[in-house]
């Protein structure tokens, strides 16, 4: 995501003439590349956490953390307390 607001950023300084990026022109040969490269360092940086598996992990790790809150407040409104243990019993 930085390199994708990085690029926007770029693009935003050239068009309001702003620092460096306002120089740089639009050319194939020239500049272009200054502009594309945080576009094309995005892209190449989400095909390599899709390709690793690493974007899933997360997602799954995510969803385990919601399934054991969902588990834990449900005990927790039934009167169950915690039943293996993992927190402390609270004073009433």
């Amino acid at each position: 995501m930085l390199f994708v607001i990085a690029g926007i950023a770029f693009v935003a300084m050239h068009f309001f003439g702003f620092g460096a990026p306002a120089r740089w022109n639009w050319e194939v040969f020239g500049d272009l590349w200054k502009f594309l490269s945080p576009f094309l360092l995005a892209l190449a940086w989400w095909h390599w956490k899709d390709a690793t598996g690493r974007t899933g992990k997360e997602e799954m790790d995510r969803d385990a953390e919601r399934k054991a809150e969902r588990h834990r407040r449900t005990a927790e409104s039934l009167g169950l307390g915690n039943r293996r243990g993992d927190d402390p019993p609270k004073d009433r």
